[in-house]
């Protein structure tokens, strides 16, 4: 049964890395990083501030914790304990898999830190705030994101999934602490009544569509 998962989980791999473009190795690459989404977390912080006065940096701890917790599970808990190697540090996938400018990453993939992290962050935004549009963008953030790493051979579909449950889990313990202990925190005390309201899909939005811009001009 466990052959027939990693063969399938290969497979799968395969199948999703093959969709490979030249604006493509330019635009992945990019929109992995961590540090490009800058901007998009300065206006998170700023739409919550927005929303719930005072009591924010209750909420903004909650997410930290959470993600750092996501990350810290993955990478420093779970990722040496199982051992898998990342599909890019493996020779007999070397001929077959899409690797873009011989980015290979760590050594093991399992479970993936990317998806753990933004799977935290749009699912604890999600139950914090119940804003169906922002919550949308903030999850096509994330499954792109967890896109990039398979697009880059980085990581199985396995990896992936296996990141977005814990995000899932960790989001979900977090927001029913902060509901326990600090019920009062979650609170709108004020309402979006300008383009604020939408300040996160913009953001969002733009930074993608630069992303895109610079990697179909550099293949000019």
């Amino acid at each position: 049964m466990l052959d027939f998962l990693a063969d399938l989980d290969t497979s799968l791999l395969l199948w999703l890395n093959s969709f490979h473009t030249t604006i493509g190795d330019g635009f992945m690459p990019i929109y992995t990083s961590k540090w490009v989404w800058i901007p998009l977390y300065l206006v998170l912080i700023y739409y919550l501030f927005k929303r719930y006065g005072k009591d924010t940096w209750k909420i903004i701890l909650t997410i930290v914790l959470c993600v750092a917790a996501a990350d810290f599970i993955s990478s420093s808990i779970i990722k040496p304990l199982i051992a898998r190697p990342r599909p890019s540090q493996l020779e007999e996938l070397e001929d077959i898999l899409h690797i873009v400018n011989n980015y290979r990453s760590g050594k093991y993939g399992f479970l993936s830190a990317h998806a753990a992290n933004t799977m935290t962050l749009a699912m604890l935004f999600c139950l914090l705030t119940k804003d169906i549009t922002n919550s949308v963008t903030l999850f096509a953030w994330c499954i792109l994101n967890c896109y990039s790493r398979i697009y880059l051979g980085v990581h199985y579909p396995g990896d992936i999934i296996g990141g977005l449950l814990l995000g899932c889990c960790l989001a979900l313990i977090g927001y029913h602490i902060l509901k326990k202990i600090h019920a009062t925190s979650l609170r709108i005390t004020s309402s979006h009544k300008s383009i604020w309201k939408y300040s996160i899909t913009i953001v969002w939005m733009l930074s993608t569509l630069a992303m895109l811009l610079h990697s179909i001009i550099a293949i000019s």
